[in-house]
């Protein structure tokens, strides 16, 4: 009895190991783990407003990661976002490890747990919203053509405390290459300029990468574009207000020498390296939106081409009568003579015909100071050293 009891348990044994693989007979494994146990995600599946250094990353405690797949969303737009998985095959991580603001991530894992069994996990979750966001207002144009005294110029909403984290985001660069560099002005402006003028032909690229940098404590960028210019013949002109003449010369050749007005005596007009920042067939110039009394208000000034933001033109003069090469009466700007309405054949419509923002005015011989260098774009102004120690990337 007790033989056949010991060889009925080893049939019974015997049984356990027959078949088809299944129960115990798959090593003692037992029911497969959820996949969550065998694959770890982080952020947790569903997590929400996860802050731009939450870590993301996707391992396994044994076996091996098969394929890992994520996907950003952001502003209606998915783009995969790069990694990679380790050389032991236990975990994945993304090649820039900062996390985009306002996204949805969704992140697919296939790995092989220590048994060899294969398993498949989806899990989401969302970033932080920031409330605040700054943006950099940045000139020239798009596709413009300019001369070749152009400085790029970011303007930004909000002043700017981590600098070196912004201006790392910036890049711009020119074909052919040539070294340019930043220069801060204050918290709430970056400009960008080569050591010398651009050379004509060159083309000018401008990348914002600047969304979710964090500008200011809580305050992220929001732009992430790329734009582009390019550089047109050299001209540059030079006012000499003590002769009262302007000299203009393309390529290094003197086109002509145009008689003009200057500031008088008591509102002189600034010396220095100036640039056209915008050019206007016609323009309204108040006295007092420039720090003057009710000096003048003329609705319709012509052929007007903005020096500085403190208000200084080169524009043409309809009503300054026989002072033209003669004397100096303006109140700052430089005059040249024009008609009501703009002529085309005036010494005003033929320098404005042949100008682009960016070109250069150059005044000598003015009895006053030389432009600041961040009044407009007066950064010509400053020598190269000086300039290059103004960037915050040290």
């Amino acid at each position: 009895m007790a033989v056949l009891t010991w060889a009925g348990l080893l049939a019974a044994a015997a049984g356990c190991t027959s078949g088809n693989g299944g129960g115990i007979g798959l090593g003692g494994l037992g029911k497969p783990p959820a996949p969550e146990e065998v694959i770890h995600v982080s952020p947790d599946d569903g997590s929400k407003g996860v802050r731009q250094d939450g870590t993301l990353r996707v391992r396994v405690p044994s076996g091996r990661l098969e394929s890992v797949k994520v996907v950003k969303s952001q502003d209606a737009q998915e783009t995969s976002v790069p990694g990679h998985i380790s050389a032991d095959g236990l975990r994945w991580e993304p090649d820039d490890r900062r996390l985009a603001l306002a996204a949805r991530y969704t992140v697919d894992a296939v790995a092989l747990d220590g048994h060899g069994r294969r398993s498949a996990r989806r899990t989401t979750f969302t970033t932080h919203v920031p409330e605040e966001r700054f943006i950099g207002y940045v000139s020239p144009e798009n596709r413009s053509t300019v001369g070749t005294g152009m400085i790029v110029s970011l303007e930004f909403n909000r002043e700017i405390e981590n600098r070196a984290a912004v201006e790392r985001a910036v890049h711009v660069t020119a074909q052919p290459a040539v070294e340019i560099r930043p220069h801060w002005f204050g918290k709430g402006r970056l400009d960008f300029r080569p050591e010398r003028y651009w050379k004509p032909g060159t083309r000018v690229t401008v990348a914002l990468k600047l969304r979710d940098v964090e500008g200011a404590p809580g305050v992220y960028g929001l732009q992430y574009k790329t734009f582009s210019f390019t550089v047109g013949r050299h001209q540059v002109s030079t006012v000499d207000a003590s002769r009262h003449t302007m000299e203009v010369r393309r390529d290094g050749e003197l086109l002509a020498t145009v008689p003009i007005t200057a500031g008088a005596p008591k509102t002189t007009t600034y010396n220095g390296k100036m640039v056209v920042t915008e050019m206007l067939e016609v323009t309204r110039m108040n006295s007092r939106t420039v720090g003057f009394g009710g000096e003048y208000d003329i609705p319709d000034v012509p052929h007007a081409m903005r020096l500085t933001d403190s208000g200084t033109f080169l524009h043409g003069n309809y009503w300054g009568g026989d002072v033209f090469g003669k004397a100096n009466v303006s109140h700052g700007c430089v005059g040249l003579r024009d008609v009501k309405g703009g002529g085309s054949d005036t010494p005003a419509g033929w320098f404005f015909d042949r100008s682009l923002v960016g070109d250069v005015v150059e005044v000598v011989r003015s009895d006053d100071k030389k432009v600041a260098p961040d009044n407009g774009l007066g950064g010509w102004n400053m020598g190269w050293k000086e300039w290059k120690a103004g960037s915050a990337v040290k």
